[in-house]
């Protein structure tokens, strides 16, 4: 959003300085000027977009940006994703994830571990599975984390980029969703972190509504009709289990309400072996 400069520049000091080829880098500025980065140059490219066009959509400009030019694929194999507010804590995380794509074709997605930089500490909702106790735990997983991930370029050039109507939320996971059901896998890697200050997301006054009519967006998009009254049921159970503030759960169902009267794009149910899949991954698409 360009109100984080100096956070910008420790984030670029530490990709500048991983280990091995160097890495490229494309910063989207999502409806505000991008803060000077001349010193980059040489590295750097820099997109500014007229208006924010919200998570998902910002991410696929930066994702377009990597496009080739002479072929209908990119020009990289895969893209990192990390938040302006972040910093890599090691210098191998790059190096990592060369190793761990070329050691397995079939891997789509990585998702980082996100540390404290202050108590190293990772909260339990940056473990994308359901057994998040442990997070110095690698796994596979059925999800990943938006702002601190490695998506493999084959896996836009088959399934498509985030969904731009969700805006911010959920769209990890949409994405997530499609690549399993092309096949693909994805892991959570303990030991690739990205440093990022302990952050509740209510902090935005958006989160209540947004998360809501993304889930039902999910649902309508991705699950097969059997589950998605399952899916959208559980979690409006949890969601009052959870006992939120009356503003919270008043803006929570206008959320949810609007998730099914709002246009959410093409509508791609996955397959029942890949409801299979998820499930023996340890997180049924039900919850």
């Amino acid at each position: 959003m360009g109100n984080r400069p100096a956070e910008l520049r420790a984030l670029l000091d530490s990709v500048a300085e991983q280990d091995g080829d160097p890495v490229e880098v494309v910063v989207v500025g999502n409806g505000s000027p991008v803060p000077d980065v001349t010193e980059y140059s040489s590295l750097v490219r820099t997109v500014e977009l007229p208006e924010n066009l919200g998570i998902p959509g910002g991410r696929n400009v930066g994702i377009e940006a990597f496009r080739s030019k002479d072929t209908d694929g990119y020009d990289v194999d895969v893209l990192l994703f990390l938040d302006d507010d972040g910093l890599l804590a090691r210098t191998d995380t790059a190096d990592l994830c060369r190793r761990a794509f070329a050691a397995d074709p079939d891997l789509g997605i990585v998702s980082f571990r996100i540390a404290d930089p202050d108590t190293g500490q990772t909260q339990r909702r940056h473990v994308p599975r359901l057994r998040a106790s442990d997070p110095m735990r690698s796994s596979r997983v059925t999800t990943f984390l938006g702002g601190a991930n490695a998506v493999r370029t084959a896996v836009f050039t088959e399934v498509g980029g985030l969904p731009d109507e969700f805006f911010y939320a959920h769209e990890e996971t949409d994405l997530a969703w499609r690549a399993l059901d092309a096949g693909w896998m994805i892991d959570y890697r303990s030991d690739m972190v990205l440093y990022h200050p302990t952050t509740a997301p209510s902090r935005h006054a958006v989160y209540h509504r947004m998360v809501a009519r993304n889930r039902v967006w999910l649902a309508r998009r991705n699950l097969p009709a059997l589950l998605v009254p399952v899916y959208l049921g559980v979690w409006m159970l949890l969601t009052l289990l959870r006992r939120p503030s009356r503003a919270a759960l008043k803006a929570w169902f206008g959320g949810f309400g609007e998730g099914w009267t709002a246009p959410c794009g093409a509508r791609r149910p996955m397959k029942w072996r890949t409801v299979w899949r998820l499930t023996r991954l340890g997180r049924p698409p039900v919850i």
